[in-house]
């Protein structure tokens, strides 16, 4: 018995010596974007996935799609599949940092405003991590799933809504900003861009509406001058 103790002893501690390190999440690549993934920023122009406000990129990988998600939060950050631009009916997949510092991957579904967790999560080959106040992660989905009102088939083209916020011991709360972005037009899975959306403080002149807004005024401008 004590030569099979001694025996275990030293099998375990030869293992834990030389047991390999586990593999640090590695960093989103961006130069890819619009190449061999689709990609997605929302923030200040020319960010990148560790700079945006909000940042999210998918790519086909044989019968899965990865996605790789990351917003500047210590709670959450999502993207649900919609078929308009509105909140409600919505297959939801979010990274959750919890209070032991991990970041895990859960399934919703919005039940109007409201995220319903739901136990049968098709992600698969997860990772994440919170650095520098981010939320960041990385997953994998299969395209195709059998039909089911909480998840969609992804070889279908979908809205892409985007959000992230707070967590209170794991659990998300209420987005950060009232309006989060939303995708312009359906996205999809077989169709690579790079696409830049500017946040609030970073909204310009350039935009139709505001451009409307300056021939407005300068045409009530110019009938008002004698």
């Amino acid at each position: 018995f004590l030569v099979l103790a001694f025996y275990l002893v030293m099998v375990y501690s030869d293992y834990t010596a030389t047991a390999p390190p586990v593999d640090p999440f590695a960093k989103i690549r961006v130069d890819d974007c619009g190449k061999t993934k689709g990609c997605f920023r929302y923030g200040k122009p020319g960010c990148n996935a560790e700079t945006c406000d909000y940042f999210l990129s998918y790519r086909r990988i044989g019968a899965d799609v990865e996605f790789e998600l990351s917003a500047d939060t210590d709670g959450w950050v999502a993207v649900g599949f919609s078929s308009d631009k509105k909140m409600g009916g919505d297959d939801v997949m979010a990274c959750v940092h919890d209070d032991n510092g991990r970041v895990r991957i859960q399934h919703f579904y919005n039940v109007g405003q409201w995220a319903k967790e739901i136990q049968r999560n098709p992600a698969r080959d997860e990772e994440g991590v919170f650095e520098n106040n981010r939320v960041t992660c990385r997953f994998k989905r299969p395209v195709y799933v059998p039909r089911e009102e909480t998840i969609v088939d992804l070889h279908l083209s979908w809205y892409y809504l985007f959000a992230w916020g707070p967590a209170i011991q794991g659990s998300i709360t209420r987005h950060d900003i009232d309006s989060p972005p939303v995708s312009e037009r359906v996205v999809s899975i077989y169709k690579y861009e790079d696409i830049f959306m500017p946040s609030a403080a970073y909204q310009t002149f350039s935009s139709p509406f505001c451009l409307l807004l300056i021939v407005a005024l300068t045409f009530y401008l110019l009938m008002g001058t004698p």
